[in-house]
């Protein structure tokens, strides 16, 4: 089988695909409160959409997970999920999502092949909650939360992103109801994409060494070798199955061991989160519709333009313009 290797000798056995640029929540980190979202025929079609994640586990991918945007506010999510939790060669099949449609479609999505659920919640206050998200409900989120392992899912995952003067005071509340739930919470260092007008990044910026200081005040973190072929480092604590996550794009770049791609919702293989290298895949889906092989070549073709790595600063500066949710959370 061909694998997608890149010029620093790194294999790309990870594709985080955007199905959506639109969200029925507004998070002041990841969009703007007006937002202009693509038209629709620049949205690769359902079709498209299965046709790339075949063609990436046709090239050694193992993990696939689906974005936004929202993933779950597409038209016809559930038979994308089944088409490609049929695929061969699939291990990790997972989606990110922020759980308010979960009641929903939770037992179809498990039902069609989906293993795994990233769940975004950045605060358990109601108020904050929906600050932060702008038209968010809290309890919405944790009814997808209970609906989601009622329906199966195992090693559920809530994301949270940390801002410092914001929700930095919820740190062990959220580890507390992550422990309560059985369920595990990676912190995330906020990414500088976008130009957002809520709050100065230079200003809420907080590493995952402060986080961790904070948890650790209370519970005893052990460092572990685990992985989802993903960014997370992990810890446990002795008396939880609860595992605790941390992304730092900032902190402790993880570039060295970078083993993901990105596919934008219009069609663009990103090949770094933090620079803007990427290939247009939407071209070669509509002048040769249904050529997976066109397809296939376009993107290993495109593998000597990953960068070794990132640059994001913690100044508060945007290295990058698109926002989050045109990139895929």
């Amino acid at each position: 089988m061909t694998q997608l290797v890149d010029n620093f000798q790194r294999v790309v056995r990870y594709v985080r695909i955007s199905v959506t640029d639109r969200c029925d929540f507004r998070c002041v980190y990841c969009m703007s409160e007006d937002m202009t979202f693509l038209p629709r025929d620049q949205v690769l079609s359902l079709e498209e959409l299965a046709l790339v994640a075949k063609a990436f586990t046709e090239l050694g991918v193992e993990k696939i997970r689906l974005t936004g945007g929202e993933p779950l506010v597409r038209r016809g999510i559930e038979e994308l999920v089944e088409d490609i939790g049929r695929l061969e060669g699939l291990r990790d099949f997972a989606m990110t999502t922020n759980g308010a449609g979960l009641v929903k479609q939770a037992r179809r999505l498990r039902e069609g092949g989906l293993q795994r659920l990233n769940i975004s919640i950045d605060s358990l206050d109601e108020e904050r909650f929906k600050k932060l998200t702008r038209t968010g409900r809290l309890q919405k989120v944790i009814d997808g939360i209970h609906a989601a392992k009622d329906a199966g899912f195992e090693r559920i995952k809530l994301n949270a992103v940390i801002l410092k003067g914001r929700n930095d005071d919820e740190i062990l509340p959220l580890v507390d109801f992550a422990r309560e739930e059985k369920v595990d919470i990676s912190f995330i260092e906020e990414m500088p994409l976008g130009d957002v007008s809520e709050h100065s990044r230079a200003e809420t910026y907080c590493s995952s060494d402060d986080v961790q200081s904070v948890i650790e005040s209370r519970y005893r973190l052990l460092p572990t070798t685990e992985t989802t072929l993903g960014p997370s480092r992990y810890f446990r604590m002795p008396d939880s199955e609860t595992r605790i996550g941390f992304i730092s794009p900032h902190s402790h770049n993880f570039c060295s061991t970078c083993n993901r791609v990105r596919v934008t919702v219009e069609g663009r293989l990103l090949l770094c989160l933090g620079n803007e290298h990427s290939v247009d895949l939407r071209e070669v889906l509509r002048r040769y519709p249904g050529d997976i092989e066109a397809l296939k070549s376009r993107i290993i073709d495109a593998m000597v333009l990953k960068p070794e790595k990132h640059h994001f600063t913690t100044d508060g500066d945007v290295q990058v313009v698109r926002f989050m949710n045109m990139t895929g959370g």
